[in-house]
C-alpha cells in the first residue's frame, strides 16, 4: 500500500535517517528530515557495506553509485600481529552478493541525494532537545525554544537519541575497556581490495582501501583501563597510536608512519532498546541498537532497519501494528549482531601466547580443510535479504 499523503518527521540526517527518508519517500510519504548540523557532512572514515546492506541500496536504485564510489571487496584476511602470517582468508567473491568498502562521507552524500530526489526535505540547524509523546502525535522542542507537532516521528538521532529516551528512559552505557583510533592515509601504490585484520595481544588493527584505492582507512583498537569520552571525533597524537602498535610488523609500522592526523574514541556498550516504538514514534539504527565495530554491521543494520520500517508502515494501515511488526522483525536480529560483535573483540585480542597460537592454528586448519566454511558461518548475516522479504511492490497485509 503506498504511503501517499502520509507525513513523517525524521530526526537525524545520518545513514539511518537518510535511508529511511528515501525508503518512505519512495513509497509516497511526505518526509521532512530535521538535522542539527549546519550541513550534511561526515568526516573521514571508512565503512564496509556487506551483501545484506547492498541489497537494500540496490532496491533503492543506488547500486550504480555504490559501485562508482566504493571499492569492491574481494576478501577479509585475518593475520598474526607480529609477522603478518595469514591465519584465515574469507573469500568474499564466494559470498552471496557483493561487498564494498566506502568512505562514510560518500555514502552520506549518496543517501542525501537519493532522499532529495525522492522528494524528502532536509532541514538543517534543527536541534531537537525535547520530545513529548501523546497517543496520536509527538511534540518536539528545539534548542531555540520552537515547538513542532508531528503525527509520525522516527528517531534516527544516534547514540544519544532523544526519541529513545522518550520511549525507554535514560540508560547509562558501560565502558568496554577498549579505545579505538581512526585515521586515513594516502596510498603510495596499488592496494589490494582486501580488509586486513592484524590480531595481537590486547589489540588489533584493520585497514582497507577507499576511493578507488587512493586512500587507506585504518581502525586500531586497544584494551586499556583509562576512561575515554564517547564519540569518535576526539583528536589524538599519532605517536600514541604508533607506540600502541610498535610490536606489530608486516607493513603496519610503515602504514602508521604516514598517519598525520588521528581521531580517538572510547568504545561503550549500550543495551539494545527494550522498546522501539510507542504512540506515533519509532527508533532505528544506533538509537535502537548501538553496535561495537567488530563485525562491520552498524551501517548495514541501519540500512536494513530503514527498509523494514518503511515496508511495515506501507503494509499495515494502523501505525501501532506497523511499528510492532517492525520491532518483532528487527530486534532479535540486531541483538544477535550486537552479541557477535562483542565476541569478536575478545577473539581478536587473545593475550596468552599459547592460547593465541592454539586458536590461530585451529583457524588455519579449518580454512585449509574447508576453504568456504568460515564464510559460510556468516550466511545468517550476509545472505539476509530484507529487500526480498519486503519487496517495494508488495500487496498490503490484511
Amino acid at each position: 500500500m503506498p504511503l501517499t499523503g502520509r507525513k513523517a518527521t525524521i530526526l537525524g540526517a545520518g545513514i539511518a535517517g537518510l535511508a529511511v527518508a528515501t525508503a518512505l519517500a519512495r513509497r509516497g510519504a511526505e518526509v521532512v528530515v530535521l538535522e542539527r548540523a549546519d550541513a550534511i557532512r561526515e568526516v573521514g572514515a571508512g565503512l564496509q557495506i556487506s551483501p545484506n546492506g547492498v541489497t537494500v541500496l540496490k532496491a533503492l536504485g543506488l547500486l550504480p553509485e555504490l559501485n562508482a564510489l566504493g571499492v569492491r571487496g574481494r576478501a577479509v584476511v585475518l593475520r598474526d600481529f607480529r609477522a603478518g602470517r595469514e591465519v584465515l582468508r574469507l573469500d568474499l567473491s564466494s559470498a552471496t552478493g557483493s561487498y564494498h568498502f566506502i568512505h562514510r562521507a560518500d555514502l552520506i552524500e549518496m543517501l542525501a541525494g537519493a532522499a532529495r530526489a525522492a522528494g524528502a526535505q532536509i532541514r538543517l540547524l534543527q536541534d531537537i532537545t525535547g520530545v513529548q509523546l501523546e497517543s496520536d502525535r509527538a511534540l518536539l522542542t528545539s534548542a531555540q525554544g520552537a515547538h513542532v507537532a508531528t503525527d509520525l516521528l522516527i528517531g534516527a538521532d544516534g547514540l544519544h537519541s532523544v526519541v529513545r529516551a522518550a520511549l525507554n528512559g535514560a540508560a547509562e552505557p558501560d565502558f568496554t575497556g577498549q579505545v579505538a583510533w581512526r585515521a586515513l592515509v594516502p596510498a603510495t601504490g596499488p592496494v589490494a581490495p582486501v580488509a586486513q585484520v592484524f590480531m595481537g595481544p590486547g589489540r588489533h588493527l584493520v585497514h582497507y582501501p577507499l576511493r578507488g584505492g587512493e586512500l587507506i582507512n585504518i581502525v586500531a583498537v586497544e584494551e586499556r583501563t583509562s576512561w575515554v569520552d564517547e564519540g569518535w571525533n576526539h583528536d589524538d597524537d599519532p605517536d600514541n597510536l604508533r607506540r600502541a602498535f610498535a610490536e606489530f610488523g608486516a607493513g603496519v609500522p610503515d602504514l602508521l608512519a604516514r598517519v598525520s592526523h588521528v581521531n580517538l574514541w572510547g568504545l561503550f556498550r549500550h543495551p539494545v532498546a527494550a522498546c522501539w516504538h510507542g504512540g506515533p514514534a519509532a527508533i532505528l539504527g544506533d538509537a535502537a541498537h548501538p553496535t561495537l565495530p567488530f563485525l562491520a554491521q552498524g551501517a548495514n543494520m541501519a540500512i536494513e532497519d530503514a527498509w523494514v520500517l518503511a515496508a511495515c508502515l506501507a503494509r499495515h494501515p494502523d501505525t501501532a501494528t506497523a511499528f510492532a511488526a517492525y520491532q518483532a522483525e528487527r530486534r532479535p536480529r540486531t541483538m544477535k549482531i550486537v552479541e557477535m560483535a562483542s565476541r569478536n573483540a575478545r577473539n581478536y585480542h587473545l593475550s596468552s601466547p599459547p592460547l593465541r597460537a592454539l586458536a590461530h592454528t585451529a583457524l588455519r586448519l579449518g580454512g585449509a580443510l574447508a576453504p568456504g566454511g568460515a564464510l559460510k558461518r556468516f550466511d545468517w548475516v550476509y545472505a539476509h535479504d530484507v529487500a526480498a522479504r519486503y519487496p517495494l511492490t508488495a500487496a498490503p497485509m490484511p
